[in-house]
C-alpha cells in the first residue's frame, strides 16, 4: 500500500448532502485515520447550471457535525489549492490541449443538431449511437481526426464552438483493480469517447476529476458504486498522461428499506425518516428536506449506522465509537452488493447512544423544545429524564413519558378508566387522601412503605389501589415508579389529582 495515504471526498455543490454521500466521507476518513493519512475536501463545482446556493457550507456543516472534519480544503490547510473546481479553471485546459498534442484526444467541432440528427438516424434502424472508433473517422462526424490541421485552426481562430473528446484505444481489453470488487475487464470497442473540455471553456468531471486527483497527491480513490463505469476512462487518462494512478475502490449502493433500487429522498418522505445529515432549505423552492440533527439523532448514532451500511467488522460487535471504528475499518470487509437501509436499526442506535448521554445534556436540549419547560428547574427536569430515559430513543421522545411531572393531566384514557375505576374507588380514593395528609415524609421509599402498609392493613387488593392512583396522577395506566412520581410532585399536587379524579368519575 502506498506509504503516504491521501484520501478525497469530492461532492458537488447541487444540493443538501444525500446520508450516501455521508458514508463515503465516512469510509475515506476512516480509512486515511486509519493509515495516519490525510482527508481531503474537494468542491466540485464545474456544473454552474446545477449549483445550489448554501450547499457548500452545508456540506462542511455536515461533517463537521457527523465528527468527521477534513483535514485540507476550502480554507483549511490549503497545501494544494485551491480546492474549489470553479477556481481552479484555468489549470485544466492545457492539460486537454496536452492530450490532443499527443494524439490521445481531438478537437470535435458537431453540433448539438448534428449530433441529435446521428442518434435519431440511428434510433430509427434500431441501433444505438456512440461516438467512438466506430465512427469519429469516417467523415460523418466533424473532428480534427478527419479535418485537415488548417481548418481546425481555422475553426478555432473564427470562435467555432468545439470540445475535446478523449481518444479510446481500439481493440483493447483492459484489466481494472477494484480492492472491493477485484479484477474487472473492459473491452476498449464499446467504450465512447468522452467530452473532456466543453464549449464554454469548463472541463467535464472526468478531466478535472483527473488532474485534480493526481495534482493533489490522491493516493486511494474511495468512491461510490455508480462511478465504476467511469473507472476505464479515468484508468486511460491516468495512462495517457503517464500518471502512476490511484488505488480504486468503489462502495456499495445504499439501497431502499425493500432492499430494491437506491435509496432517495421520496422513500424517505413516504416512510417518515430522513435521508439528510442535516435540514435543508431550498432558496428557490422554500422547500425544507428534514435533517438527522433536526429529527434528534445524536451524530454518532449516525455514524454508527452508516459505518454499517456495506462493511462488518467480522464481529458480533454493533456498537463502535468513532475512534473503534478507525481501529477496525477495512476495505477488505466492504461488501459489493448494495446495502439495505434499515429506519428502524437506526432509531436503534439513537436509543442506545441516547442512554449514554448525561441527563443533565438532555435536560438542557429537552428544555429548549417545550415551551412549558421554561421555568421549570434544570436540576428537577434531569431527574425526570433519568427516570423515563430507558423508553426514549429522542429527545422529543421525552415530553409524551414524562408530561404529569410537569403539568396537572386534564384528560383521562377512556379505556384506562373502565379499567382503573370500580364502585369501590371513589372510597378507597377518599381514604387514601386522608393517610397522604398524614404523612410528612414525602420520600418515595417512605411512601412506598406507608402506602404498602395501610393496603396491607386494610386487606385490599394492591389494583384497587395502585390502578386509580396511576391514572389520578398520571391520566393513564402508563409510567415510571408511582411513588417516584408522588414524591417529585409534593404531596399537594398528588391530593389535587386525586380529588380531580373522584370528581370527574364519582
Amino acid at each position: 500500500m502506498n506509504t503516504n495515504v491521501r484520501v478525497r471526498f469530492a461532492p458537488s455543490p447541487t444540493g443538501p448532502l444525500h446520508i450516501g454521500g455521508v458514508r463515503t466521507a465516512l469510509f475515506n476518513y476512516l480509512f486515511a485515520k486509519k493509515h495516519r493519512g490525510t482527508f481531503v475536501l474537494r468542491i466540485e463545482d464545474t456544473d454552474q447550471n446545477r449549483y445550489v446556493e448554501g450547499a457548500e457550507e452545508y456540506i462542511i456543516e455536515s461533517l463537521n457535525w457527523c465528527g468527521i472534519s477534513f483535514d485540507e480544503g476550502p480554507g483549511k490547510n490549503e497545501k494544494f489549492g485551491p480546492y474549489k473546481q470553479s477556481e481552479r479553471k484555468y489549470i485544466y485546459k492545457q492539460y486537454a490541449e496536452r492530450l490532443v498534442k499527443d494524439g490521445n484526444a481531438y478537437y470535435a467541432f458537431d453540433t448539438s443538431e448534428e449530433l441529435d440528427f446521428h442518434r435519431k438516424d440511428h434510433e430509427a434502424k434500431g441501433k444505438t449511437f456512440i461516438y467512438n472508433w466506430h465512427n469519429r473517422e469516417k467523415g460523418r462526424l466533424v473532428n480534427s481526426l478527419v479535418l485537415s490541421d488548417e481548418e481546425v485552426n481555422k475553426r478555432i481562430s473564427n470562435g467555432d464552438d468545439y470540445v475535446i473528446r478523449f481518444k479510446n484505444p481500439q481493440n483493447e481489453t483492459l484489466h481494472l483493480n477494484d480492492i472491493i470488487r477485484g479484477d474487472i475487464q473492459i473491452d476498449t470497442n464499446i467504450l465512447d469517447d468522452k467530452v473532456l473540455f466543453k464549449s464554454d471553456g469548463m472541463p467535464t468531471y472526468h478531466l478535472a476529476n483527473i488532474v485534480d486527483d493526481h495534482l493533489m497527491k490522491i493516493s486511494h480513490v474511495i468512491r461510490g458504486e455508480e462511478w465504476l463505469p467511469s473507472l476505464a476512462l479515468h484508468v486511460l487518462l491516468y495512462r495517457a498522461f503517464g500518471w502512476s494512478a490511484p488505488e480504486f475502490a468503489h462502495l456499495p449502493l445504499i439501497l431502499k428499506p425493500t432492499g430494491k433500487g437506491k435509496l432517495s429522498k421520496r422513500d424517505g418522505d413516504k416512510l417518515g425518516f430522513p435521508v439528510f445529515p442535516l435540514a435543508f432549505k431550498d432558496h428557490k423552492t422554500d422547500e425544507i428536506s428534514r435533517g438527522y440533527r433536526e429529527d434528534g439523532y445524536f451524530p454518532e448514532a449516525v455514524i454508527n449506522f452508516l459505518a454499517f451500511l456495506g462493511w462488518n467488522p467480522g464481529t458480533e460487535q454493533e456498537v463502535f465509537s468513532l475512534e473503534e471504528l478507525i481501529e477496525a475499518f477495512d476495505l477488505d470487509r466492504v461488501h459489493k452488493s448494495g446495502a439495505r437501509f434499515d429506519p428502524e436499526k437506526t432509531k436503534w442506535y439513537n436509543h442506545h447512544y441516547m442512554q449514554k448521554q448525561s441527563s443533565r445534556v438532555l435536560a438542557e436540549q429537552f428544555k429548549k423544545i417545550r415551551e412549558e419547560l421554561k421555568d421549570v428547574n434544570d436540576f428537577y427536569i434531569s431527574m425526570v429524564i433519568d427516570l423515563v430515559k430507558e423508553r426514549a430513543s429522542f429527545i422529543s421522545d421525552f415530553w409524551d413519558l414524562s408530561y404529569f411531572f410537569f403539568v396537572t393531566p386534564t384528560e383521562l384514557n377512556e379505556k384506562a378508566a373502565k379499567k382503573a375505576w370500580k364502585e369501590d374507588s371513589e372510597a378507597i380514593m377518599n381514604e387514601l387522601i386522608s393517610v397522604l395528609n398524614s404523612i410528612h415524609d414525602f420520600s418515595s421509599e417512605n411512601l412506598q412503605s406507608e402506602i404498602k402498609s395501610w393496603i396491607n392493613s386494610k386487606e385490599i387488593g394492591f389494583g384497587k389501589v395502585m390502578l386509580p392512583l396511576r391514572l389520578a396522577l398520571v391520566g393513564d395506566l402508563k409510567g415510571p415508579d408511582l411513588f417516584q412520581i408522588m414524591s417529585m410532585i409534593n404531596k399537594e399536587e398528588s391530593i389535587i389529582r386525586i380529588e380531580n379524579l373522584i370528581n370527574t368519575l364519582a
